[in-house]
Parts: structure tokens; sequence; C-alpha cells
């Protein structure tokens, strides 16, 4: 089977020491195109990096919620628009709101995400959407930003009003490592819910690392288990699950 993770971060220093053969063995399971993301300045540049080292690795610039500079922010979105002019970028992300972390900034956060919504209109590049303790205004946001390009729910928080208005607004919706944990809520329902046609698969890497290699540092090869879960709950094959998404993220992100 092939793969296409979505949305990983293998420029993250937990990969430093063993990086290029984590990448090498991922590519012989059969993950043969992700798109490594960016967060900030730094980790879009060093996406763009990975992305042309190597031939299956594509990239997305951003600024992340809890990447913002209040002071600099104009400036970082200026240079996150020269990053997007870079050959493999595919998409603008990861942006959006987090409230988990800082509720004092939100409407600098609002302001933020919708400034890079607009880039991604003038660039025709998707967004990644990152969501967390931010479901209302999030829900809002999509409901009346001006979105003229294609864009993915990353991460998919099981809340089933957003997946609604998110499909009601046409966007993908990625599944990762969250949707096996036992205690997910609504995961079940949301993966019934949403089409196989929008539907996407990521890792987080190195993060969120499904059951059963739950609390160890996630790497792309476990998208095999994400893909088990979707396709025991939608009653198809592995394969199916597996050959659709990539496709889906081909479409997505516009790789030929």
């Amino acid at each position: 089977m092939q793969y296409f993770d979505s949305h990983a971060h293998y420029e993250d220093a937990r990969f430093d020491e063993d990086r290029e053969e984590v990448l090498k063995k991922i590519y012989e399971f059969g993950v043969t195109k992700y798109v490594n993301i960016g967060c900030n300045i730094e980790t879009s540049k060093k996406s763009i990096d990975l992305a042309k080292k190597h031939d299956f690795i594509y990239a997305s610039v951003g600024i992340h919620p809890e990447e913002i500079n209040e002071k600099s922010y104009e400036e970082d979105i200026k240079k996150i628009e020269e990053l997007a002019k870079e050959s493999k970028v595919v998409a603008i992300g990861e942006i959006g709101l987090d409230y988990y972390w800082n509720a004092e900034n939100k409407d600098m956060q609002k302001q933020v995400f919708l400034k890079q919504i607009d880039l991604a209109n003038k660039l025709n590049l998707p967004v990644i959407i990152h969501t967390r303790e931010a479901i209302c205004d999030t829900i809002n946001i999509i409901k009346t930003g001006n979105f003229k390009t294609k864009a993915v729910l990353h991460c998919c928080p099981f809340n089933i009003e957003l997946v609604k208005v998110g499909l009601e607004k046409n966007f993908y919706i990625a599944f990762g490592g969250t949707c096996t944990f036992k205690n997910s809520k609504n995961a079940n329902e949301i993966i019934q819910k949403v089409p196989v046609d929008k539907m996407l698969i990521e890792t987080d890497s190195p993060y969120l690392s499904p059951d059963p290699k739950r609390g160890m540092r996630n790497d792309s090869r476990n998208l095999e288990y994400i893909v088990r879960k979707i396709a025991k709950v939608k009653n198809t094959s592995e394969e199916e699950i597996s050959q659709i998404t990539y496709q889906n993220a081909k479409m997505l992100f516009n790789i030929k």
C-alpha cells in the first residue's frame, strides 16, 4: 500500500539524531508522499529545505497561533508570502486558533488567522487549519471567512458541529492518531459522517502517536493504524482507504 501523510514535522528536534534514517524507513514502508508543516519562519524554512532535498517531501509555510509575535506578525506574514513562492510549497499552514496555551490574545490570533487566509487566497494555495480549545471562534471564521481556496481541518477535533460546517464549505477532514484512542469521544461517529472523498490521513509526527504506539515518538509508518481504524468503521478495506486518501491529498495540494 501507498500512504500520503498530509501533516508531519520531521524538522522537529526529536528527529535530529536519526532524521535521514527515519525518512528512508518511512519511504520504504510505503509513505511515498508527505507534507512537512511550517509553524513559524524557522520551521517553514526548514520544511522547504527538507522538500528540496527529497523528491517525496512537500512543504507548507505559516504562522501557528502559538507562534504569533505581536510586534512582528505583519513582517512575519510578508516573509511567509515570500517563502510560499518556493516551488515545493503546497499550502499555507498550519494556521488557526489555539486557546489552550494562550487565551489572552484571542483577537490577535483571529486577526493573524484571517490575514493568512487572505494570503492563501492571493497565492491560490490551500489552507491547513489548526484549532484547539477554540471551536466556536473557528466555526464562526469558517462560516464568515473569505475562503476562496481549499482547506483541511488538521487533526480533526471530534466536534460534530465543526465537522458539519467544514463539510458544508467543502473542506477536507484529516484524521490522525487521536481517532484510535479509546477515550476519543465521537471519533467513530465523525468517521462515519465524513465521506471518504473528503478524508485525509496524517500523523502530526513526532506527536500524537496512535494506539498501540501511544506515548512513543510518532512517525509516518503509524499511518497504518489510522487507516485500519477508518477502514473498520467504514466497513471497507485498508487498501481502499489508503488509495482514496492518497488521491485526496494530491488533489488538495495540487500535486501531479
